[in-house]
């Protein structure tokens, strides 16, 4: 069942001689419950694309449909409930606030939507995610794996359609990236949900199980790998 299908997306910075076409019609589609992963080099126009997917960023041209539904027609205030509800971001720098500890952090967008978190959940999710001890940590407290990780659990809180992960390795050593990758592929298999992964790291881009790769803003290759 398609969850995700990108359509004749176009995005274009600056002007005349400074113009770049980060994104030149690109259309792919994901299917429910997949783990994928978009691969490109530096300038490539992953970044952007992830923005456009997970509601960050509008098109110049297309489209982008989440359960069968135009998400850019809808309105700012319609696109921010969506971002909080249908999709898990998940960034490289972690992007957590300062002053909330890893529980906190964990459950700020369900806070945001007004809804409360069940402790069972939390407790499940802080123990899959080996936070254990860490809840009441400050991220200043935590060491980089450990913040990924509570970073992971605040985009798994709200049960998102999607999950996008920006580069999610990109600032940890090789030992805390196999842990956070683990990590994710537990919330594919586990919980189901779809991940999509932006990455430049080929050896992590192998792990998934449907590859998408872009040059210059363009899809050159869309496979899925049994």
């Amino acid at each position: 069942m398609e969850i995700l299908r990108a359509s004749h997306l176009c995005k274009t910075y600056g002007k005349g001689e400074n113009e770049v076409r980060a994104l030149d019609d690109v259309c792919f589609s994901i299917e429910k419950g997949e783990f994928v992963a978009i691969v490109g080099t530096y300038g490539s126009g992953k970044s952007t694309l992830m923005h456009i997917l997970g509601g960050v960023d509008r098109p110049d041209s297309g489209s982008v449909y989440m359960d069968g539904q135009d998400i850019y027609k809808q309105n700012d205030e319609q696109l921010a409930i969506f971002r909080r509800r249908q999709v898990g971001l998940i960034y490289q720098f972690y992007n957590l606030i300062p002053v909330l500890d890893a529980v906190e952090n964990m459950t700020l967008p369900a806070l945001l939507d007004g809804r409360k978190v069940e402790k069972s959940r939390i407790d499940q999710m802080i123990n899959d995610l080996g936070l254990k001890g860490r809840e009441h940590h400050l991220p200043n407290q935590l060491s980089g794996g450990q913040q990924q990780r509570v970073s992971i659990g605040r985009a798994l809180i709200n049960s998102p359609t999607v999950i996008l992960a920006d580069e999610p390795t990109g600032n940890l050593d090789s030992k805390n990236s196999q842990e956070i990758m683990n990590l994710l592929r537990l919330s594919n298999e586990k919980y189901h949900q779809t991940l999509i992964i932006i990455t430049h790291d080929e050896e992590i881009a192998n792990q998934a199980k449907h590859l998408i790769r872009i040059e210059d803003g363009r899809i050159c290759r869309d496979e899925v790998i049994s």
